[in-house]
């Protein structure tokens, strides 16, 4: 299973991280978000891949952070439309992964729009902000996701979710992503509480 820790910012806390063996590292491309990164860490990870999450970017604004970040992939965390995700992938040459807002079940229908464009999707829990609410859309809700895209879950994921992220099944999901329930600060990971975590779910593994 794909490990993401999101949210990364400073360059001790990022290496600490890093150490644990995650598979990929984001980092928040949103001008409005708490954990955004205004400057490159004077440390950015070489042995996870590093992911941009952007809001409605620009292309200019997005192209200028995958040289800046050396990022490998890209995540489309707002409205944006397909046409504008191919755009993206073409452009940078770099795997796109779309997030979608979830609280019904309806709400998967729209993922089909992108099925020949995102690598992967990442569903996360529908609230006033953009991610980082802390808290889980009902997960039961994913059987309704019957498309051909792998996907991350996101949204609410915390030291006691283990449990339940290991029970989760389905032929589609392909990693978590953890942010918020795992900080001691915006930006600033626990180091213990995820490597805590990782350890009961490498356990099941």
């Amino acid at each position: 299973m794909i490990v993401k820790v999101c949210g990364m910012r400073e360059a001790e806390n990022i290496h600490a991280v890093e150490a644990l063996g995650i598979d990929w590292m984001g980092f928040i491309c949103w001008k409005k978000s708490s954990r955004f990164v205004n400057e490159r860490p004077s440390y950015l990870p070489d042995r996870c891949k590093r992911i941009g999450v952007f809001v409605n970017p620009t292309i200019d604004f997005l192209i200028k952070k995958v040289e800046e970040l050396k990022l490998e992939r890209i995540q489309l965390h707002g409205n944006e439309r397909p046409d504008f995700c191919r755009l993206v992938k073409d452009m940078t040459q770099l795997p796109i992964i779309k997030a979608f807002s979830i609280s019904t079940k309806e709400d998967f229908a729209k993922t089909s729009l992108y099925e020949d464009i995102a690598d992967y999707f990442l569903f996360d829990t529908k609230c006033t902000t953009v991610g980082g609410s802390g808290e889980s859309f009902d997960w039961q809700l994913l059987q309704h996701y019957q498309g051909n895209t792998p996907f991350l879950l996101a949204g609410g994921i915390g030291p006691d979710s283990a449990s339940i992220i290991n029970n989760l099944h389905h032929p589609q999901l392909v990693g978590i992503d953890l942010n918020s329930r795992f900080e001691l600060s915006p930006g600033r990971k626990d180091v213990a509480l995820l490597s805590n975590f990782l350890l009961n779910i490498r356990n099941h593994e």
